[in-house]
């Protein structure tokens, strides 16, 4: 018994050590999304996603890149972005670059595995962004598209659906202004802790299902996996195997990373950690969201297509990477193994614990935990809806009457 305890005592040690390592990257990453979520509005995203062009494309990569990074939410947005008008292709797009390109990824791989894999995985990323917009255009066939609509305006639910229907964004004035004003602050708390609510499940497990990895499983094991011993064969095997087991963890955007850094530790090739981290689309819950949004046989095109574009991401960046020597010589990452001491990974920590627990006592102040129950329940009825009703009425008359002319 005891030695259970300690088996369990050491994986959630390695769990908290890792989580101490990323606090502050994830809280400024979730300031910076919520500040952007707070000042673009919905509507302006759906209109320039409405034509399958690199325009749409480049505002699809972009927008995505600034929304929220939890899988789910980014799941519920997509379909809502194509109900309202986006094409499919777009809105697939801007799911991806919302996951994979994101403030808060990008810092936590930064802190934790260094400035080149930062740099691959938003290579890759636009890289997999330009493998998807390719084979959209070429497979995508129209039926398709009409079977997965028809699906998509059945409505039913997959979860964090709130997320995909709320936009708080304050209009008027400029960009400091609107943030500022009362309104922008409780704006921008609003969308922080939404963030942080619906990630905050698969963060948890992302770091318990790494530490428990990194403490039980002994490197041997991950060796023979990779192929270590043979580099021509893993090159090629790791960005195949990589999305694989992302789609058995679970785990979703951010809550990738710190698995990334056991497979990296374990010894899989620099291109499988990039279609690793790519992978959290792929997920196992995800594929039935996507079932229940747009139908079987649109959910099977997704997983096909997205799996061919993370493979090819990997291979290629890996490839690349190599030939311009940035590949990292196989260290072993300390995250795991150094306890937190006075160092400045320790007040960067205290500065952003502040900044959530002011942001906390606005977020509380302004009701928003009944608005957080509201997301998870049904979208229908949201109290923060009401004040903005008059804007969108005023919205559709002049939509409406742009179209007479």
């Amino acid at each position: 018994m005891p030695f259970l305890l300690t088996l369990i005592a050491e994986a959630l040690r390695m769990a908290f050590y890792m989580f101490w390592e990323v606090l502050w990257p994830l809280a400024f990453g979730f300031l910076i999304s919520a500040v952007v979520q707070s000042v673009v509005s919905r509507e302006a995203v759906t209109r320039v996603l409405g034509s399958d062009d690199a325009r749409g494309v480049t505002f699809a990569t972009l927008l995505g890149a600034a929304s929220s990074s939890c899988s789910y939410a980014a799941v519920a947005v997509a379909r809502g972005l194509f109900r309202k008008g986006a094409t499919f292709a777009n809105a697939i797009i801007f799911e991806f670059a919302s996951t994979n390109l994101v403030f808060e990824l990008g810092l936590v791989l930064l802190v934790l595995l260094g400035w080149r894999f930062l740099a691959a995985e938003v290579a890759g990323g636009l890289l997999m962004v330009a493998i998807l917009a390719v084979v959209f255009k070429y497979t995508l066939r129209p039926g398709l598209v009409a079977s997965a609509r028809e699906q998509a305006e059945k409505g039913l639910r997959g979860r964090m659906e709130g997320h995909g229907e709320m936009d708080m964004s304050v209009r008027g004035g400029s960009f400091l202004r609107r943030l500022a004003s009362p309104r922008g602050f409780t704006a921008v708390s609003h969308y922080f802790y939404m963030d942080v609510a619906s990630l905050a499940q698969d963060l948890v497990l992302g770091f318990l299902i790494a530490g428990a990895l990194a403490a039980w499983v002994p490197n041997s094991f991950w060796q023979a996996l990779f192929f270590s011993d043979h580099p021509a064969v893993a090159a090629v095997w790791g960005p195949v195997i990589g999305p694989v087991i992302a789609m058995l963890t679970f785990v979703c955007s951010v809550g990738n990373i710190p698995l990334a850094v056991v497979l990296w530790n374990g010894g899989i090739t620099f291109g499988g950690v990039i279609s690793f981290i790519f992978a959290d689309l792929l997920i196992i819950p995800i594929l039935s969201i996507y079932r229940r949004y747009y139908g079987g046989r649109m959910s099977l095109y997704l997983l096909g297509t997205s799996y061919l574009a993370m493979v090819l991401a990997g291979l290629v960046i890996g490839g690349v990477f190599q030939l311009l020597g940035l590949v990292p010589q196989h260290q072993f990452v300390e995250a795991f193994q150094a306890a937190p001491s006075w160092n400045y990974t320790t007040f960067l920590n205290l500065a952003a614990l502040f900044v959530v627990a002011l942001l906390g006592w606005r977020f509380l102040a302004t009701g928003g935990p009944e608005m957080l129950r509201a997301m998870e329940a049904a979208p229908t009825s949201m109290p923060e809806m009401s004040h903005d009703d008059h804007d969108h009425d005023s919205q559709h008359h002049h939509h409406d009457h742009h179209h007479h002319h």
